[in-house]
């Protein structure tokens, strides 16, 4: 059972509506610049995010305003199968008090609570929460109520001052831009999808939630997907973007169980540094898993990356059963 915790005394909490969603990002950003000295949330994330499938802002999520009506705070809860629950809480840092963030969570987990009857029978249901590495407000926050630290995540970064050097391909593989060839995305999203079946906390997505987090972004460029052909199937994949302010993004790399140790990855990340160079864009990043099953880390570091900043993950079990996202390696 979840109490309700008491709400400071002027403070209020409604639901936004899309027309909240610039001030609540100008808050959010505020929280990333005292975090971490960076501003990471683009408008274009939170349109994506407030509009996910099986996400309604009317119920799913949260906005704290003070007693001067200014956003002080948000928070949502989203789901995979209902067993999954990935809870977000955000404070302004004029509003960094244990109090707001105690009513905030309270909020989440009374929501969680509902997805449990909604979830397969026997599924173990759990909330999830990830805090930037500087956040401690809200690491506490979650350490004391009842959540466990279970995991810890890096976005690695790459300064290209010069060219990278020329990708060593093997034999047999060749690489061709998704652009060179639409028809392939659904085997894109096949390939993807097989090869991160090999990711810790993965649930499988159907091919319109692909399509929603990747081809239909505003930054989408076919041309930036690069795909590690062997004949006509996909060995690999390296699904990138221009972000623009935030840099050139390695959103997925994956290689499928068949073509592994083979040093594609690798040929796909000098291939898709090389073409980020050639753009003009220097600053390259992606995100992976502290303890990567596949051994992912070493690969980027490898390659020149590091460690840029660091997240962590506390999860808080609701209901005991099995696991249903991938948490090992078997078959390998």
């Amino acid at each position: 059972m979840i109490t309700r915790k008491t709400l400071p005394r002027g403070f209020v909490v409604r639901h936004p509506t899309m027309n909240d969603i610039e001030s609540t990002l100008r808050m959010i950003q505020a929280h990333e610049m005292a975090m971490d000295g960076e501003i990471e949330t683009t408008l274009e994330d939170m349109h994506r995010w407030w509009n996910m499938p099986d996400f309604d802002i009317a119920t799913d999520a949260w906005l704290l305003l003070s007693p001067e009506g200014h956003i002080a705070g948000t928070a949502a809860l989203s789901h995979r199968a209902h067993a999954r629950l990935n809870a977000e809480m955000t404070l302004h840092p004029a509003f960094e008090q244990p109090a707001l963030g105690a009513y905030l969570l309270s909020l989440v987990e009374e929501r969680a609570l509902q997805h449990i009857p909604l979830a397969p029978s026997d599924a173990r249901v759990a909330i999830l929460a990830w805090t930037s590495s500087g956040d401690k407000s809200n690491q506490e926050l979650l350490l004391e109520h009842g959540f466990k630290h279970i995991r810890s995540s890096w976005r690695m970064k790459i300064e290209l001052q010069e060219a990278p050097p020329a990708p060593h391909w093997p034999e047999g593989i060749h690489v061709q831009t998704l652009s060179a060839n639409m028809n392939l995305l659904r085997a894109v999203y096949e390939a993807d999808e097989e090869a991160f079946r090999d990711h810790w906390g993965h649930m499988p997505h159907t091919f319109e939630e692909f399509q929603y987090f990747t081809s239909r972004r505003k930054n989408y460029d076919p041309s930036l997907w690069f795909l590690a052909m062997d004949g006509e199937q996909i060995a690999g994949i390296a699904l990138c973007a221009d972000e623009k302010e935030q840099g050139g993004w390695v959103h997925s790399l994956a290689v499928r169980r068949p073509w592994r140790r083979r040093g594609i990855g690798e040929a796909l990340l000098y291939h898709a540094f090389g073409e980020f160079y050639r753009r003009g864009i220097n600053s390259v990043y992606l995100g992976v898993d502290a303890q990567s099953l596949t051994g992912a880390t070493r690969l980027y570091q490898r390659v020149g990356m590091h460690i840029h900043r660091e997240y962590h993950t506390y999860e808080k079990e609701l209901r005991a059963g099995r696991e249903l996202s991938t948490q090992s390696l078997d078959g390998e």
